[in-house]
């Protein structure tokens, strides 16, 4: 016999993720732009003060967005929003320079537990996903 915790919660939506985000992180530039049932999709459109000489879109841009999309991707793993939800760790792999107007990531569920949540993602410019910047994988830990 399955154990009934009530009705399911209503599925996330991407825009109620971006909203929450930018109303407890006001300065927060990425969005949650779709989301499934085991991956999301964050983008960011990088300011003048985060493109190096060259139009090349700088490493520690790439890392914000490496870590928003694997946290909105614990908010996916656990079915609810968890603004304490917090990295454990993360690592990154530059692949190529990003250069365009728009850096996206895409990060998949390697590994939901009880106390973390596992994943990678890839990065890319414009909509050039066969063409990855970056490639990161990293674990969130979620509040006791």
């Amino acid at each position: 016999m399955t154990e009934s915790r009530g009705p399911s919660p209503k599925p996330l939506d991407p825009h109620e993720i971006t909203a929450t985000v930018q109303a407890a992180f006001p300065g927060a530039a990425v969005a949650c732009h779709q989301i499934g049932p085991d991956w999301v999709i964050a983008r960011t459109v990088p300011d003048s003060g985060s493109v190096r000489p060259g139009g090349f879109i700088s490493g520690p841009t790439q890392f914000a967005l490496a870590d928003s999309a694997l946290w909105y991707l614990t908010f996916v793993a656990i079915g609810k929003i968890e603004l304490m939800a917090l990295t454990s760790e993360l690592s990154i792999r530059f692949l190529r320079p990003a250069i365009g107007e728009t850096l996206w990531a895409r990060a998949t569920l390697d590994k939901a537990g009880r106390r973390s949540v596992v994943g990678t993602v890839r990065l890319w410019t414009d909509d050039n996903e066969s063409k990855p910047t970056a490639t990161a994988q990293g674990t969130y830990m979620l509040p006791a």
